[in-house]
């Protein structure tokens, strides 16, 4: 906010100092970020049924409104609308909270994100810690939310929860670590600045992958979205919700979704970064309308992306869900871990880090994936000797 707040000083407003107007700016991103961030539930919705409609060969939203725009606005008038019930053997103070912790965790995080040079919310140098710590408020509301209910389903999609999330909570760590240990900071700014030169997408491509997986199955989107399956468990931790508590846990993943993006933007796409182009030595306000169009540009293709697995996957088995986490991502991002710091002390010069956190990288998810077709094969030849040897007795004849 740098910029804006440098702008108003600069208009010499009587009875109003620098510090009236920073405390003004902050409160205005504050209140915009608040309201903007579950707006998007609108946009959002309307974009996926059309995006998922194309792929299956539908239309998607087409009779409400011009090309359905209306849809997602009557569905969010008959979410205010329909009747809130609370079951009467639930614990009614943490199961009315609950619903609030989802949608205020996926909001609280875009107070360090960067949405151009010199507009944050607040710039962190811990910033990287800040998200780990308020993405565990959303984990806390599914748990609140299973177990107030008093539902043995909403209590299974709750445990299912805390299995999956942390599973996947692990490698996600790991790869921010990775990030940092890259830009030798946890600052949000300073890893988009580190990333003038080579965007780590580029450098870092098992890490950027490993992210956007963890990253998925943390947002609980599909083929993640285990903690919600409809055919075992109803509908997961939120079966006894309706009306607009309801209403708020759809708000939650969708900012939960949306913050994934911008996360990904940052960390791996250079947030407002733009090749050959200096946004941040350009005067404002072009700077920061060029930045700001660059990182929104990359967070709807994210959005786009994860849409797009929703539409094209089946959702995953559990215990495939936790092997594939506990068995590959896990020791996968741990040996990236280790490989990259390697990389880094030995390498000297700017570029030459580039090109051995490249060659880490590659080697490690080439030796992983090799292991893994490995261990595949024999599974699979493990389990057609056990088929073929059923019945001796058929074998026999």
């Amino acid at each position: 906010m740098q910029y804006l707040t440098d702008f108003i000083v600069s208009l010499n407003i009587p009875y109003i100092n620098e510090s009236a107007v920073k405390l003004i700016v902050y409160f205005i991103f504050a209140a915009a970020v608040a309201v903007a961030a579950p707006a998007s539930l609108i946009v959002l919705t309307w974009l996926e049924r059309k995006i998922i409609g194309r792929i299956q060969n539908r239309l998607g939203p087409n009779r409400a409104g011009p090309f359905g725009w209306f849809q997602a606005v009557a569905d969010m008038i008959k979410m205010f609308t329909k009747e809130d019930i609370t079951p009467a053997s639930a614990d009614r103070l943490p199961y009315n909270i609950a619903p609030g912790l989802a949608v205020i965790s996926a909001i609280m995080v875009f107070a360090v994100i960067p949405f151009a040079p010199g507009f944050v919310g607040a710039e962190l140098n811990v910033g990287v810690l800040y998200i780990v710590a308020v993405g565990a408020i959303g984990t806390l509301g599914v748990l609140v939310a299973g177990w107030a209910s008093n539902n043995k389903y909403s209590l299974l999609g709750a445990y299912r929860s805390v299995a999956m999330i942390l599973t996947y909570e692990i490698p996600m760590v790991i790869t921010l670590l990775i990030v940092t240990l890259a830009s030798q900071s946890m600052s949000l700014v300073k890893i988009i600045e580190a990333q003038s030169s080579m965007w780590y997408f580029i450098s870092l491509p098992a890490v950027f992958l490993i992210f956007l997986m963890a990253g998925v199955a943390e947002v609980g989107r599909s083929p993640f979205d285990l903690i919600e399956g409809e055919s075992e468990l109803v509908a997961g931790f939120h079966t006894e919700y309706s009306g607009i508590k309801f209403g708020l846990f759809m708000i939650g993943e969708y900012v939960h979704m949306f913050a994934l993006s911008f996360f990904l933007s940052v960390f791996f796409f250079g947030g407002w970064q733009i090749p050959f182009i200096n946004v941040a030595a350009l005067p404002f306000p072009w700077g920061a309308l060029l930045g700001l169009i660059s990182i929104l540009v990359k967070v709807f293709f994210f959005v786009f992306v994860m849409m797009w697995l929703r539409g094209t996957l089946p959702r995953f088995r559990i215990d495939h869900l936790l092997d594939f986490g506990w068995k590959f991502l896990v020791p996968l991002a741990l040996f990236l871990f280790i490989g990259v710091a390697v990389a880094i002390k030995v390498a000297s010069g700017e570029f030459g880090k580039i090109v051995a956190m490249l060659a880490a990288n590659l080697i490690i998810l080439a030796i992983a994936l090799m292991m893994a077709a490995g261990a595949a094969r024999r599974s699979r030849n493990k389990g057609l000797r056990a088929v073929t040897a059923v019945d001796p007795i058929i074998e026999a004849r």
